[in-house]
C-alpha cells in the first residue's frame, strides 16, 4: 500500500468500519439470555451461525465481554444494544454471582449449576470489572453497583500490592490460592483498570492507573529480557515457567511458548497507558513487541496469517490462525499510526484488514471465523463456533478513537471520528 494512502485516516474507510461494527453487533445480539426462562440472564456462547450453544453453558468472561461490547453499542447509538447489555449484566448479578462466598463463578450450566471445579480467576474477574466500568459509563441500570462490587472483590482477592500484579486463581470459596501466576490475567487486568479509571471519580482514577502502570512495568522488563517474546506462565514468585504445557501446546488459556497475539495486545495497552501516564519506555516496548510478533508469527510458513504460538527461538508451534490475533494486530497498528504517524504501521494495518476480508469475515453466516487452519480454511480445533464479538468489534472502533480515554469514555465524550 502506498505510504500516501493512510487507511486509518480515510473517511470512506471509517464508514466501512462503522458498517462492520453494526454487522457484528447484529450477529452477537442473539447471545442475550432472558432472565425469566430459568437461566438468570447472561450471555450465551454462540455457534458458527450465531445461535446459542447450550453445550458451553453460561460463562462469566463471555457474559462480561458482552456487557462491555453492547455498552459500546449503546454508546454508538445502535438500537437494541442496551437491552443486550442489560440481559448480560443480569447474569452477572444473578446466576453467575456467588452469593455465598462473593465474586463470580467461572460458568454455570444451562440448568444453573455452577462450575465449582474451575474456581475463581483473575481473568474472569478482570472482565467483570471491565463490564461494570463500561456499563457505568454507558449509564446502564445496575452498572455502577456492579462496578463497585467487582472492584472491591478484585482488590481484596486478586490484586497483590506487594508485586504490583494479580494472583491468578482461587478455589470457589476463596480459601486456597493456586501457585500459578499468569500474564494473560495481568493483561486483561490492565485493560480493565484503565477503563475503571475512566468510570470512577477523579479522586480514585489515579490509583487505578498507577496499578496498571506497575503491571505494565513488569511487561517492559520481560520484553527486554526475552527478546520481545513474552513469557505467559509463572510460579508464585513470578519466575517464568517456559516449558508449561509443552505436552499440550494448543491449550485454550495456557498455551505453551510465546503467544504473539498477546505481544500485540500488550503493545496496544502500553500505548493507551502512555497516553495517560507518560513514560518513554512504553512506546519503545510497544514497537519492540509489535516488530517481534510480526517477524515471528506473520506468514512464517508461506501462507498469510498469524500462527498462534511460537517457541522461544521464534519457530511456530501451533500454526492454527486465530481471528483474535488479527484483530489485535489491526488495532495495534492503528494505535501506532495514531501515536507515531509512521507509514509502515499504516501499511500493515491495510494488509491485515485485507487478510480479514479475504479469510476471516464471514459474509454468509455472520461475524468472523474464529479459527483457520494453515491453509486459511475455517477450523475448530481450539475455538469452535463464534463465541462473542468483543475482539472484532474493538478492531472497528480503535482506529476511529484517540488513545485516551478508553473506548466507552471516548464514545460517551463524542470522540468517534
Amino acid at each position: 500500500m502506498p505510504a500516501h494512502i493512510p487507511w486509518p485516516h480515510l473517511a470512506s474507510h471509517r464508514t466501512w468500519l462503522d458498517d462492520e461494527a453494526r454487522r457484528l453487533l447484529a450477529f452477537g445480539s442473539a447471545a442475550a439470555l432472558p432472565s425469566t426462562a430459568g437461566t438468570g440472564g447472561g450471555a450465551a456462547y454462540l455457534d458458527g451461525a450465531g445461535r446459542p450453544d447450550p453445550a458451553h453453558g453460561v460463562q462469566t468472561w463471555i457474559t462480561a465481554r458482552t456487557v462491555h461490547s453492547y455498552s459500546l453499542g449503546h454508546l454508538l447509538g445502535v438500537p437494541g444494544s442496551g437491552a443486550v447489555a442489560d440481559a448480560a449484566l443480569a447474569g452477572l448479578t444473578g446466576v453467575l454471582h456467588d452469593d455465598a462466598h462473593g465474586g463470580w463463578f467461572h460458568a454455570v450450566s444451562t440448568d444453573g449449576e455452577p462450575d465449582v471445579a474451575a474456581g475463581k480467576s483473575a481473568y474472569d474477574h478482570a472482565f467483570v470489572m471491565l463490564a461494570g466500568a463500561s456499563a457505568t459509563i454507558a449509564g446502564r441500570p445496575g452498572g455502577a453497583d456492579l462496578l463497585a462490587e467487582a472492584t472491591a472483590v478484585y482488590l481484596e482477592r486478586f490484586w497483590d500490592e506487594e508485586t504490583g500484579r494479580p494472583v491468578d486463581t482461587w478455589d470457589v470459596s476463596f480459601t486456597s490460592l493456586d501457585p500459578y501466576r499468569g500474564l494473560n490475567a495481568t493483561m486483561h487486568s490492565v485493560e480493565a483498570m484503565l477503563t475503571v479509571a475512566d468510570a470512577v471519580p477523579d479522586a480514585e482514577a489515579g490509583a487505578w492507573r498507577e496499578r496498571a502502570a506497575r503491571a505494565a512495568a513488569f511487561v517492559v522488563e520481560l520484553a527486554a529480557t526475552h527478546d520481545g517474546r513474552l513469557p505467559e506462565h509463572f510460579g508464585p514468585d513470578w519466575a517464568p515457567d517456559l516449558e508449561l504445557n509443552a505436552d499440550q501446546p494448543g491449550d485454550q488459556f495456557k498455551p505453551y511458548g510465546a503467544t504473539p497475539g498477546h505481544g500485540l495486545e500488550w503493545a496496544r495497552l502500553l500505548l493507551h497507558l502512555e497516553a495517560v501516564s507518560p513514560d518513554p519506555a512504553l512506546l519503545a516496548t510497544a514497537v519492540t513487541l509489535f516488530d517481534r510478533a510480526v517477524a515471528d508469527a506473520w506468514a512464517p510458513d508461506g501462507a498469510d496469517g498469524f500462527v498462534y504460538t511460537t517457541d522461544w527461538a521464534g519457530a511456530p508451534v501451533v500454526r492454527t490462525r486465530m481471528h483474535w490475533v488479527v484483530t489485535e494486530a489491526i488495532a495495534t497498528a492503528a494505535a501506532l499510526v495514531e501515536r507515531t504517524g509512521d507509514a509502515r504501521f499504516a501499511r500493515w494495518y491495510a494488509t491485515w484488514w485485507d487478510y480479514a476480508a479475504r479469510h476471516l469475515i464471514d459474509r454468509e453466516d455472520g461475524s468472523w471465523h474464529h479459527e483457520l487452519d494453515t491453509a486459511n480454511r475455517p477450523a475448530a480445533t481450539v475455538w469452535p463456533g463464534k463465541p462473542d464479538v468483543y475482539h472484532a468489534l474493538q478492531a472497528t472502533l480503535i482506529p476511529r478513537l484517540p488513545l485516551a480515554p478508553t473506548l466507552a469514555r471516548a464514545l460517551r465524550e463524542g470522540l468517534l471520528r
